[in-house]
């Protein structure tokens, strides 16, 4: 399994929350198979989300598809309020 784990700043979580919405499909298509959302109990306007994948492939993938697609339009990341962070991972044996 691996995660996409992705942070950013955003204006409301209303308006991002609409946003995020409207490509479940598409997350659902890429392979998503959970997904969390969470916001710092001290700052309203941040969210850190993680998107659950079977393959680091898959998660990689939708990394790009948001980094090339998503991020860069106004029109698909309203309430996107910085640049975001993202980072594949995957579990370790410890």
């Amino acid at each position: 399994m691996a995660t996409l784990l992705i942070q950013h700043p955003i204006t409301d979580f209303e308006t991002w929350t609409t946003a995020f919405n409207r490509f479940r499909e598409a997350r659902r298509n890429a392979g998503v198979r959970a997904v969390r959302v969470q916001r710092p109990v001290d700052d309203e306007r941040y969210v850190v989300i993680e998107l659950d994948f079977e393959t680091v492939e898959k998660a990689q993938r939708f990394l790009g598809f948001l980094r090339n697609t998503i991020w860069t339009s106004a029109a698909n990341s309203p309430g996107l309020a910085g640049t975001p962070e993202a980072l594949v991972l995957e579990a370790a044996s410890v």
